[in-house]
Order: structure tokens, then sequence, then C-alpha cells
């Protein structure tokens, strides 16, 4: 028997070792005002670090899972109903592909796979979509050439159901925002 929820659904969103707009990232999930669960991959907690910001401080603003156990036990909260949709963003080349290839390995991977299984809808920002773009690295602003697989596997993303895949910030954005609506219009 299915286990009720006890407040409304949430986003749960998943950090990656990306840097490609994290900041700006990190403000949206903000704006959220409480809405958002995070969960971190190994490389994700990394990449907080690198950037300068404080785990404890997010965890101060949200609930925050760690990729520290191989069966990934918090992907059970979505056959409860406590998430509404799946954001991975910012997401790493490493992530798309194995979210293509179906490898649930990491905690990110994971929810993405549980996610579909219970028909919840993602939204996917890929960093590697572009064959040029820049991004901000720890020490400034770097170019970056994605590989044709990488912009291959971005592709095959498009084709997941119930998965929306956004290249740039203000498509993120605008994703994010139309599924808060979505489930506020439910609520």
């Amino acid at each position: 028997m299915a286990q009720e929820t006890e407040s409304p659904a949430r986003m749960a969103w998943a950090l990656t070792g990306s840097g490609h707009f994290f900041a700006e990232t990190l403000e949206l999930i903000d704006s959220l005002e409480g809405q958002v669960d995070i969960f971190l991959s190994g490389a994700g907690e990394e990449v907080l670090q690198q950037y300068g910001y404080d785990l404890k401080e997010i965890r101060a603003r949200h609930r925050v899972f760690r990729d520290n156990a191989a069966s990934s036990p918090p992907v059970g909260l979505f056959y409860y109903g406590h998430y509404h949709t799946v954001v991975i963003a910012p997401a790493t080349s490493n992530t798309v592909a194995k979210c293509v290839f179906g490898i649930s390995d990491t905690l990110v991977t994971n929810i993405f796979a549980q996610a579909g299984k219970c028909r919840i809808p993602s939204v996917v920002f890929a960093c590697d979509s572009a064959p040029h773009h820049w991004t901000e690295a720890p020490g400034g602003t770097v170019s970056v050439y994605p590989r044709q697989v990488d912009l291959e596997n971005t592709e095959k993303l498009r084709a997941f159901e119930a998965t929306e895949v956004v290249t740039d910030l203000a498509s993120l954005q605008s994703a994010v925002r139309a599924r808060a609506r979505t489930e506020d219009a439910h609520a």
C-alpha cells in the first residue's frame, strides 16, 4: 500500500559535477522558497566546495541527500508521491550519457531512473549541447568544445518520455517555473 505524503509534493533537484551556470542554478533553487530537496552526486558535492559554497548553509535552506550509499535509499521517496518533478541541473556529459544508456549507479542517475519508473517528469539542463560554449570555472571563464558523442547523447535524451532537455539558463528557468505552476494548480 502506498504511503501518502504529509505535505505537497516537491521538486527533487540533482546537482552533478558541472560548474556550468552553477551559481545561477543555486539562485534558482533558492527562489523556489522551500519547494526543493537537493540530491548531490559525489562530484556535485566537490563542485560546491570548489565554487566556495558551504553545504551547512545550503542545508539550512533545503533538505539535502548525499551520494553516500550504494543502494541510494532516498529513491524510495519517489514511490510515495514526495516529488512532482526531477531537475538535473547542471548535468554533466557523464550524467547525460548514463541516463541515456540506463545506467543508474549514482544517486543522481538513480533518481532519474526512478522518476521514469514512477512517471514523474524530469527537466535536464544538459551542459554539453553545442559545439562550443563558454563556462565559468573556479579560476574564471573557459572555452569548452563538447565531443560529438556528448552532443549526440543530449539529442538522444530529448527522445525520452516525460523528459524535457534544456540547454540554456533561460530555458531552465522557464521549464522549472512551468513545472512549479503546474503543480501549484494541482495542489
